[in-house]
């Protein structure tokens, strides 16, 4: 069995090479696997299931082919949360919880885009909260979507600017957070995305592993019954690193 673990692509209309790097990934490289786990983040941005731009038509079909014969599993990140049942279904994906355990590496792996665990950044906490309550999202789906793009573009800016200003450790782990967090789902390996560094640390419990964002070159984990190796590639290549 080959699983795929992928995060933090960001994929959208103003990035067309994330877009066409994506489709090379699904094309070469997904259809070896047998599940496929997206940690988050697959989209800049999701203002709710009803929007479906032209661009997103290819990537969505192109899911459900892998469907077929690859089970798919997406855990929500910050901006594309508001994914819903519609859209998974269309793509063939299977929604996960926001922390989720599986057998991956022969032991019990937790799961998770990340930010969560990032809870020396406040600012962002105080503002996760708001927006991941049920009546935050009911009212921002019920906007206009010129409205919702509006509200989340200009978000965007304000996030740009924030992350700016912010000290780098800030936006990263907060290891007593991730021992806890590890801890309370009895797991011995964590495997996340959102902090775009990617590597393995060892930590109290075992192995951390960090999947890479997207940006010139796309990346994936590979795990098998024993292995993890770590895939950075572009259109004509692909290097290989053993993780563990």
């Amino acid at each position: 069995m080959i699983q795929h673990v992928i995060a933090d692509l960001h994929l959208s209309e103003e990035q067309p090479h994330l877009v066409r790097l994506f489709d090379h990934y699904l094309e070469n490289f997904a259809t070896k696997a047998d599940t496929l786990f997206i940690l988050g983040d697959l989209f800049e941005v999701w203002i709710g299931d009803d929007y479906q731009p032209e661009w997103l038509n290819n990537i969505t079909q192109r899911l459900r082919q892998l469907s077929q014969h690859c089970a798919i599993y997406f855990c929500h990140g910050n901006r594309d949360f508001l994914l819903g049942e519609n859209y998974a279904e269309r793509a063939g994906m299977t929604l996960l919880s926001e922390y989720e355990t599986t057998q991956l590496l022969g032991c019990k792996t937790l799961l998770c885009h990340g930010d969560t665990l990032c809870t020396d950044d406040v600012a962002y906490q105080e503002f996760r909260q708001q927006v991941r309550t049920q009546q935050w999202q009911s009212q921002f789906l019920a906007l206009p979507i010129e409205q919702r793009l509006a509200i989340v573009n200009d978000y965007r800016a304000q996030s740009k600017q924030a992350t700016a200003e912010k000290n780098d450790a800030i936006m990263d782990v907060n290891l007593n957070t991730v021992a806890h967090t590890v801890k309370e789902y009895d797991a011995t390996l964590l495997i996340h995305g959102h902090t775009h560094r990617p590597a393995i640390h060892q930590e109290s419990f075992g192995p951390r592993l960090v999947v890479s964002d997207w940006r010139e070159h796309g990346h994936f984990l590979e795990l098998s019954e024993n292995s993890a190796t770590s895939c950075y590639f572009e259109f004509n290549s692909c290097n290989r690193e053993q993780w563990l």
